[in-house]
């Protein structure tokens, strides 16, 4: 596993969302996987996000997994809101004590009004998403009757399911193409770095969520469907 983050650092973003120590011994995938509870298919399928390639059609995920992932994806959002934005927030802070123009205002603004919908976003995943997936494997683990959720379906959360990072995009461009440099270069590069940081782990969080996630609970609401329709 060591050699694995050598080829690729982003990987220990992956472990930190999976709740996993970043030392990590001389363990193999397969033994790291198998000591913290994870399947190895699931594993290896974000590993493979992580490195450029998409999840594989006929993967074998199981309802099981859905408790994995949720996990993993609440824990992203931690990162999201207690890491990673505040620290871009404070280096846009920092430009604007040496670059006071009114277009870094206008920065300033895009990005807490992004943040807002960011928020807002990651709130609706948590607690109303995440809480009907595990409200649905609960049934299914102890084979309850549906229950009523409001007529809520995973369909719901696909149509709510907004494309979070499209606005970096935005902001990144205002900084290289619009926002006037003074002496801020060094900062600049920073929140750029960490823009781009951000952008790269989202837009893995969305694919998991598109392409794992959604069509695993497809599965789950029509199986546990189909066995209380007996």
């Amino acid at each position: 596993m060591s050699d694995i983050i050598s080829g690729n650092p982003y990987l220990m973003f992956m472990l930190e969302h999976f709740g996993i120590d970043l030392v990590v011994h001389e363990q193999t995938v397969a033994q790291l996987c198998g000591k913290n509870g994870i399947s190895l298919e699931l594993f290896l399928s974000f590993a493979n996000l992580f490195n450029g390639f998409s999840p594989i059609a006929s993967a074998n995920y199981t309802f099981s997994d859905l408790k994995t992932i949720t996990l993993y994806l609440r824990n992203s959002h931690q990162y999201y809101l207690n890491e990673k934005y505040p620290q871009i927030r404070r280096y846009i802070a920092q430009i604007y004590e040496i670059n006071e123009q009114a277009s870094m205002l206008m920065v300033e603004k895009f990005f807490d009004e992004y943040f807002k919908e960011v928020t807002e976003h990651l709130f609706y995943e948590d607690q109303v998403a995440f809480s009907y997936i595990n409200s649905l494997f609960t049934q299914l683990e102890n084979k309850q009757p549906p229950q009523n959720n409001g007529d809520y379906s995973v369909k719901d959360y696909r149509e709510h399911h907004d494309d979070i990072e499209e606005k970096l995009e935005d902001l990144k461009n205002l900084l290289l193409k619009h926002l006037p440099q003074q002496d801020d270069q060094l900062i600049r590069r920073k929140l750029l770095l960490s823009l781009f940081e951000l952008e790269y782990d989202l837009s893995i969080h969305t694919r998991i969520e598109e392409a794992i996630l959604i069509p695993l609970v497809e599965k789950l609401e029509q199986y546990v469907k189909n066995n209380n329709d007996k």
